[in-house]
């Protein structure tokens, strides 16, 4: 009687790997037995090398996965891309199909952990709790520069209402602020929340806040562009934990001296591949636009920890083993992201 072969755990390479990423995948390879090997280093063309002799290799929201880095992984033997972001923008999809790599993705880690930081984002900008922490450690209990204003009653326009946008609304919802949207595809359940859908000129010109939930794709790139900016209602409050090429920095930075827009909270930066996730105390500031940023008073930046709680690694280090064993067994993961459509003709 012939049996099939036991299926080989993988290799897997763990590119831009932190300690809190080896704890929450070690702790979900315990039963599986994948070879996990942890490398501190973003996968660039330069590092894709250190993937010799693993079939998988898996990947942060800042690594490089074009054509030429994916060439360079499947001469390396590399098949699998596990990604452990939803996100999928910075991957060549056809390039990884023509070279028969699989992708998977992580689509539900924890919307809350995303939306509920979205929402103390709002709090702070608004009644400025970064700005009193500061002083209140200088002894100064003065409230001049502190005036907020009430959440209750205003209009908060979230654009996209996937499950982070649908969480971001409802607590929006319960603060008791009246919330529009703006999607391609209408969600029910935001519906249900009393969300009122509009065409996203009208939700720019009519909020008091806009969250940018969306994903970025060709057609969302500086969605928030200058043109853009100048529909948004006087003195709004934009927060963006997306992606940050959803916003076109040098416009928002005209309207922040404007004062076209009054706050401003991101938990992204178009650039911030090489800036992000690292301590950079000690260097000197290259780029120019984000020090700019970082120098108005009404700014609030946080390095893309939207995602950073407990329940989220935990979901991300389960779907990414998942993964890894689905295809260890020879089966297509649950979450892989399919290939683009070929033109026809």
């Amino acid at each position: 009687m012939n049996t099939a072969p036991e299926p080989r755990p993988l290799r897997v390479a763990v590119y831009s790997s932190k300690p809190y990423d080896r704890e929450y995948l070690e702790l979900a390879n315990r039963e599986h037995g994948h070879d996990l090997r942890f490398l501190e280093s973003r996968l660039t063309l330069d590092t894709a090398p250190l993937a010799a002799g693993h079939q998988a290799v898996c990947v942060f929201v800042n690594d490089e996965l074009s054509a030429a880095v994916l060439e360079a992984l499947a001469a390396e033997g590399v098949r699998l891309v596990a990604l452990r972001s939803s996100g999928y923008n910075h991957v060549d999809l056809a390039a990884a199909a023509k070279l028969g790599i699989t992708v998977t993705r992580v689509p539900d880690y924890s919307p809350h952990a995303v939306a509920e930081h979205c929402a103390g984002l709002v709090l702070a900008l608004n009644r400025k709790i970064h700005r009193a922490y500061n002083r209140v450690r200088e002894n100064n209990f003065a409230l001049s520069g502190l005036l907020g204003f009430d959440l209750f009653g205003k209009t908060v326009g979230v654009v996209g209402t996937g499950r982070i946008g649908t969480c971001f609304a409802r607590i929006m919802v319960g603060f008791g602020c009246r919330v529009l949207a703006a999607d391609p595809m209408p969600n029910e359940e935001c519906r249900g929340l009393g969300v009122e859908y509009v065409p996203l000129e009208e939700l720019c010109a009519r909020s008091d806040i806009v969250a940018l939930h969306c994903p970025l794709t060709p057609r969302t790139h500086h969605l928030v562009d200058r043109e853009r900016l100048a529909g948004f209602k006087p003195g709004a409050m934009l927060i963006n934990t997306s992606r940050g090429a959803l916003v076109d920095t040098e416009a928002l930075i005209d309207a922040l001296k404007s004062g076209r827009i009054s706050h401003l909270a991101l938990d992204v930066y178009e650039e911030e591949a090489g800036l992000f996730f690292e301590d950079r105390s000690e260097l000197l500031p290259r780029d120019d636009l984000f020090a700019r940023l970082l120098s108005f008073p009404n700014v609030l930046v946080t390095g893309h920890q939207g995602f950073f709680t407990r329940e989220a690694l935990a979901a991300i280090g389960d779907s990414v083993v998942a993964a890894l064993t689905a295809f260890a067994h020879g089966e297509t993961p649950q979450n892989t992201v399919a290939p683009p459509e070929q033109p026809s003709g």
